[in-house]
């Protein structure tokens, strides 16, 4: 491909990673043609302009992510950095995601249904019994308990990345109370306000009607069988870091948006104060953890939760999404072992592969780890958020020398994986493409049936050649389009 001659920047060279605009430095992927072209007819000026736009948007509609530090004294509130060239992802290539995703959340959700009930996977020796009982978030409290329709999960972010070939693998699930959704629709409506001749010149899947997927997925999942049946979001309040997605998903979606001081429980039945008295509540789509959730069951400290909503919760007059115990089945050691719950529930070979994983509580594997620390990225189990992590080709002696310390103190508590060189995509920096590391969350909605939001959140690692994506670490965000 000639090289254009009004260019805003100089093309990269992607090698050795697998980018996904390019080729090589002056070819173009096929589905990214168009969009190419458009970008290098803008003028410098006029795209610096509309990124300025973009970030001023953002503020006034309080579009912000809360970080936290042990470095600050206090969180930093900021908005979440939004690059405007758009992840395009072809139907055919979004089609076996799309397949992956579900069959994976199928048997995540039978896996959670069978440990809290007969525990055949346990007791056939498929995922050792301590890993599952021994596990933070399993809740005895959860064992032989009925969950309408059997949806343990409701809403989950499942994280892809690609290798250097270009081929997916799951990362991570995210099970408990993904964020992100507000992020994937401000995304979208960034882009068709500020770049409308972009938006508008591809056939790009729709996501707007994926709301009412999620609000029919909560309505059916009322335990009370009424037709209207009255929903809650609830929320830590406004000092929490998802803050502004709690208020943007109950604005949208018609929820009462609540902290647990607004509920109160009677005679096993909960319900919201209002000016007007109190109103009985059905499905609750919790934000917060299950430990403060209800310190008559949990944390007897938490002052988040609501006392007493567990025994509502049994007695079969509220339903609560994601359901309690869920972390269970994202826990990263539980993570190697979903190829096998795929194989054991469903009878089938998975669609996406797992990246491979050491469990480390196994003396073989953590002996190998041990020996390639410099090459291996580390996890402990029970965070997320790009917490508790180990990079090792990009961490320091000393850094390699206390995680090898921590791993022989406690390897229940750590997984290992290969470093795996994410895929790169453009991103534009005064008015330059340069690349940088992403990856993908995926959104799935479990009610009646399993539907994934087409395109999900693209993640992006602004620092480069890092490949820390997270929003808490300070990676921001750009639009996903799965077009036709």
């Amino acid at each position: 491909m000639s090289k254009p001659e009004n260019l805003v920047t100089t093309p990269y060279d992607p090698r050795p990673f697998f980018d996904e605009m390019f080729m090589n430095a002056y070819s173009v992927r096929p589905h990214y043609q168009s969009t190419f072209l458009q970008f290098m007819s803008m003028k410098t000026g006029n795209l610096n302009k509309r990124q300025t736009a973009t970030m001023k948007r953002m503020m006034e509609e309080g579009i912000t992510f809360t970080l936290y530090s042990p470095d600050q004294t206090e969180a930093l509130e900021r908005t979440l950095p939004f690059d405007p060239i758009p992840r395009i992802i072809p139907q055919e290539e979004w089609i076996k995601l799309e397949r992956g995703l579900k069959q994976r959340v199928k048997a995540l959700n039978m896996f959670l249904k069978d440990i809290y009930h007969e525990q055949s996977i346990l007791k056939d020796g498929i995922i050792p019994r301590k890993m599952v009982l021994s596990n933070c978030y399993f809740r005895p409290e959860m064992m032989r308990l009925s969950i309408p329709n059997d949806v343990y999960v409701t809403a989950s972010g499942i994280d892809l990345i690609r290798d250097e070939q270009g081929e997916y693998f799951v990362l991570e699930d995210n099970l408990r109370s993904p964020s992100g959704f507000s992020y994937l629709y401000k995304s979208r409506s960034i882009m068709t306000h500020l770049f409308p001749e972009l938006v508008f010149s591809h056939s790009i899947q729709d996501i707007e009607h994926s709301l009412n997927v999620f609000l029919t997925a909560l309505r059916k999942l009322s335990p009370s069988g009424k037709s209207d049946p009255v929903i809650g979001l609830l929320t830590p309040g406004c000092y929490n870091s998802a803050y502004f997605e709690h208020t943007f998903l109950a604005q949208q979606m018609g929820l009462e948006l609540v902290e647990g001081h607004d509920l109160v429980v009677i005679d096993h039945k909960v319900y919201i104060r209002g000016i007007k008295g109190l109103r009985q509540i059905d499905v609750l789509y919790r934000r917060i953890d299950d430990d403060f959730l209800d310190p008559l069951a949990f944390d007897p400290n938490s002052m988040l939760g609501v006392a007493g909503i567990m025994n509502a919760y049994r007695a079969g007059n509220i339903n609560i999404v994601n359901a309690p115990g869920t972390g269970v089945a994202d826990d990263k050691a539980i993570y190697a072992y979903v190829p096998d719950m795929i194989r054991y529930y469903l009878n089938e070979e998975p669609i996406l592969n797992n990246v491979p994983t050491y469990i480390l509580s196994r003396p073989d594997e953590r002996a190998h780890v041990l020996e390639h620390l410099h090459e291996m990225v580390v996890k402990e189990t029970s965070l997320s958020g790009g917490y508790g992590m180990l990079i090792g080709p990009t961490a320091s002696e000393s850094e390699i020398a206390d995680f090898r310390l921590k791993i022989l103190a406690n390897p229940d508590r750590y997984i290992a994986q290969p470093t795996i060189q994410l895929s790169r995509a453009p991103v534009m920096i005064d008015g330059q493409m340069a690349a940088r590391h992403i990856d993908l969350r995926a959104f799935v909605i479990a009610g009646e049936d399993i539907q994934v939001i087409p395109g999900g959140l693209t993640r992006v690692a602004l620092k480069e050649g890092s490949l820390v994506v997270n929003s808490s670490q300070g990676g921001g965000c750009k639009d996903t389009w799965v077009v036709r």
